[in-house]
């Protein structure tokens, strides 16, 4: 019974089981019954979708083509644009290069005209993207060298940005991409200067690059090139640096940038490697299968000059390079520029062509714009604080040294001084000095920038003030505003011909020589316009001759023939290169010169001085600024008119008397560098110390015209003149109130050459050049320049400007002993500091006036102080 009923039970509990696993297992069987047919009704909507992804033709419909290197789609309505990448452009190098359109000097380098660094790229697929990468053109591997098969081991490519194919046609080898990467952020070229941060802030920046604001604003396409013109909008929500007129908003700062890709050329340009002996620019390369001790393989830079006769000795070119003018340039000075670009053909001549650069006038209804890649122009602006007043850049293949354009950017307050003058009366009331911003004789500055312009705005302000002192001629007046504007356009072709400043051009005529009017007639002032020299002014107006270079010079033909003659062999080359011995061929750069405090070693390789006797040269001009100073007032004070011409000729005079100093101290431990090669005729030694009869000749012309008690001293009826012409309520700042602070003048001008000779490079190079042949000791120097700034008063009455200079002296030998550099200065230099400081001790003894005494005591103090520091 009991087992009846169990299994009655198992058989129901099993019937129940079933009965509940069924609409399980029928839900399930329907489930796969249901994906199977709605798969089934899927499969043509899928298989639809694929059909119908949208080809090239689909996205580029409502667009605009424009045909050219990469063919570019603008949409006519939204002007959105879409790019074509050709299979055939695959792996295939281009060149990109980028150039400010318009912009503002205060956001950085960024004004119009200012090119930036060119590259190599190449256009790869990868999988569904189009990737842009970055060349390294930085070394050169032999391919017959067996090294050459690891030349890309641990060297870097960029890969700049990676598109997404948005639509390709495979049969014609076609890959549509979205290019606003490229041209609306700064994917291949970073526009917005970085903060260094080491370096002081700045009283204006830029804000972020807003992408919403940015826009393109031009396409122009051609075969060989495709340029992009695109306004960069800098957007930040407030700013407490509201920037100068030239901004509208500076919230808002809008920089016009153009994009430039070009195909690589394919043609027989022969590459020419550099000599150290003459000056162009380079494209460095190094070789990585050379043995050398000097791998180089330095590509110069110059144009494609082909003879259209090689037959001939002189044949024009194939192509000449063509210059235009564009149609800012003021009509008056048209003829001057023309005539002074034309100037260069003289030295292409002696290379062996005719008419090698010509110049033509942009119409004023030309279809180009002068930003146009394809177009060398002279170009003008009118800047709002202009930050140059003319450079000359040039845009260069990376793989070859080719230059493929160039222009020249000439800034009209060069000419008219309005800007450059204004900076003269803002510093003179700083502790800046002057020629810090125009020119850095005395502080770190780009070597590859040209101040040329900003050099002669102060040049021709210097003649002006000679010129009205003198006879207020109108005929000088207009000849010195050509002769400075020949002379600078001339300076800057030669850049865009490829050569490098020559600081050491200008010893080439001696002061006799250039104050003969007859003799230095049609002539260049030095041996090349590539120098940045002073105006040349004469003791008698009547025999002045010409104020700047109005030719090329002897060096500028040397070069250009070494730069561009077509030589039948390498030593042909050789021998003509072997003639930088000759006097008139001397080459130093701004690698070499002396601009800066304990920069450079070469006196001969400065910037503003003249003449192969530069002291003598510099005592000269002193004595001639000292009559012009004394003068001042009868001749440029006018009735009814301020006074700020007389007090602009004053400041002006003055600080060419600081440069011609600061141009004196460097032959204080100075030494003649000699890059000839070794066993070239005419070579001497590389290093040859400075004569010790022209050292003390410099240290006698300090003593005499920068440290003595009536050194520098100013015209006494000139300071209740010396104020500056009023403009509304803008007038200097508070910081600088507006009287003449003619202390601080003169001690910037004594600190400026202080700076150098007690620079630790300075005393070490004297010390150790005593060991091959310098004769001027370091301690007879040290104890001659204590001698210069103590000995003529510290035992009586010193005067306001003495006592600075003392006070000042005597910090810097303290420095040299604890400050924050003493460990820069050797022991040797360290010693003579020691023993000058305890010679200042024993010589300030209470003496003299009240004011005397109590600066003896401050000396007194101060050295105490400070050799108690020492313990």
């Amino acid at each position: 019974m009991l087992a009846f009923k169990f299994k009655t039970l198992s058989s129901a509990f099993a019937i129940l089981l079933a009965l509940s696993i069924l609409p399980f297992k029928s839900s399930a069987q329907n489930q796969r019954r249901n994906k199977k047919k709605k798969q089934n009704i899927e499969a043509p909507v899928t298989q639809a979708k694929k059909n119908s992804k949208k080809t090239i033709q689909d996205l580029v419909k409502g667009s605009a083509k424009i045909d050219g290197l990469f063919t570019i789609y603008q949409d006519t309505l939204t002007g959105a644009v879409q790019m074509l990448i050709e299979k055939e452009q695959l792996d295939k190098e281009f060149i990109y290069f980028s150039q400010i359109a318009n912009g503002g000097t205060e956001a950085g380098r960024l004004n119009r005209g200012i090119y930036q660094p060119t590259s190599v790229f190449k256009i790869q697929k990868h999988f569904n993207k189009i990737e842009f990468i970055k060349q390294n053109t930085s070394f050169y591997f032999d391919p017959n060298n067996a090294l050459s098969k690891s030349k890309g081991a641990n060297i870097s490519h960029g890969i700049v940005a990676s598109l997404k194919i948005e639509a390709s046609d495979e049969k014609q080898g076609q890959y549509l991409i979205n290019p606003n990467e490229l041209f609306l952020t700064e994917t291949f070229q970073q526009v917005k200067p970085v903060k260094s941060p080491k370096a002081p802030p700045k009283p204006f920046t830029l804000g972020n690059l807003d992408k919403n604001k940015s826009k393109i604003k031009a396409i122009n396409n051609y075969p060989e090139n495709l340029n992009v013109a695109v306004e960069y909008v800098y957007s930040k929500a407030s700013t407490y640096q509201q920037g100068s007129k030239a901004l509208a908003d500076p919230r808002n700062v809008s920089i016009e940038f153009l994009h430039c890709f070009i195909s690589m050329p394919e043609d027989d340009y022969e590459v020419r490697f550099d000599d150290p002996r003459v000056g162009f620019f380079i494209t460095e390369v190094d070789d990585k299968t050379s043995t050398s001790p000097t791998p180089y393989r330095d590509l110069i830079n110059r144009w494609k000059l082909k003879k259209k006769h090689p037959e001939l000795a002189i044949s024009e070119p194939v192509k000449p390079i063509t210059w235009w003018l564009e149609n800012t340039t003021p009509i008056e000075w048209r003829e001057t520029i023309t005539n002074a670009v034309l100037e260069w053909n003289k030295a292409f001549e002696k290379a062996g062509f005719k008419n090698a650069i010509v110049v033509k006038q942009q119409p004023d209804d030309a279809d180009w714009d002068a930003g146009d890649i394809r177009y060398n122009v002279l170009r003008w602006t009118s800047t709002h604080k202009p930050a140059f007043g003319g450079y000359g850049p040039r845009m260069v293949n990376p793989k070859t040294g080719e230059i493929l354009g160039a222009d020249i950017m000439l800034e009209f307050s060069m000419i008219s001084n309005r800007d450059f003058s204004s900076k003269l009366f803002d510093e003179a009331h700083s502790d800046v000095q002057i020629e810090h911003s125009f020119y850095p004789l005395n502080s770190e500055s780009d070597h590859l920038s040209c101040s040329v312009g900003q050099q002669m705005s102060t040049n021709i302000l210097l003649g002006k003030a000679y010129i009205k002192h003198s006879e207020n001629d109108s005929e000088n007046l207009s000849r010195l505003t050509k002769e400075g504007l020949t002379s600078t356009v001339m300076h800057e072709i030669g850049h865009t011909l490829g050569l490098y400043h020559n600081m050491k051009a200008s010893h080439l005529f001696s002061p006799e020589e250039l104050a003969d009017p007859n003799f230095i007639q049609g002539k260049c002032l030095t041996a090349s316009v590539m120098d940045y020299t002073m105006i040349n002014l004469t003791k008698d107006p009547s025999k002045q001759g010409h104020f700047f270079d109005v030719s090329v010079g002897p060096y500028d033909i040397w070069a250009i023939q070494a730069g561009y003659t077509p030589f039948n062999s390498d030593q042909e080359r050789e021998t003509l290169l072997n003639r930088s011995t000759e006097p008139q061929l001397v080459f130093g750069n701004d690698g070499d010169d002396m601009r800066s405090a304990g920069k450079g070693i070469d006196p001969r390789v400065n910037i503003f001085d003249l003449s192969n006797d530069p002291i003598l040269y510099a005592q000269i001009q002193y004595e001639l600024f000292d009559g012009l100073i004394k003068n001042l007032k009868s001749k440029l004070t006018t009735e009814g008119q301020s006074y700020h011409e007389l007090t602009r000729a004053y400041n002006i005079l003055n600080i060419y008397k600081r440069i011609y100093a600061g141009v004196v101290s460097r032959y204080i431990g100075g030494i003649y560098l000699d890059r000839a090669v070794a066993g070239q005729e005419g070579g001497t030694k590389p290093y040859i110390p400075v004569k010790l009869e022209d050292q003390k000749r410099a240290m006698t012309f300090l003593q005499q015209n920068v440290f003595a008690p009536d050194a520098l001293k100013p015209a006494e009826d000139l300071l209740n003149y010396l104020a500056i012409q009023r403009r509304g309520s803008n007038f200097l700042n508070s910081t600088y109130p507006e009287d003449p602070k003619i202390h601080k003048q003169i001690l910037t001008s004594q600190k400026n050459v202080l700076n150098h000779l007690l620079h630790s490079n300075t005393l070490q190079r004297i010390s150790d050049s005593e060991l091959y042949g310098n004769q001027y000791k370091l301690s007879t120097m040290m104890s001659n320049l204590n001698d210069a700034i103590f000995k003529a008063d510290i035992y009586g009455n010193v005067n306001s400007f003495r006592q600075n200079l003392q006070l000042e002296y005597t910090r810097m030998l303290l420095d040299m002993l604890n400050g924050k550099q003493s460990s820069k200065y050797t022991h040797r230099a360290k010693s003579m500091a020691l023993h000058n400081l305890k010679r200042i001790r024993t010589m300030a003894a209470p003496s003299g006036n009240l004011s005397s005494r109590a600066h003896k005591q401050h000396l007194r103090i101060l050295i105490d102080n400070g050799l108690e520091e020492l313990k």
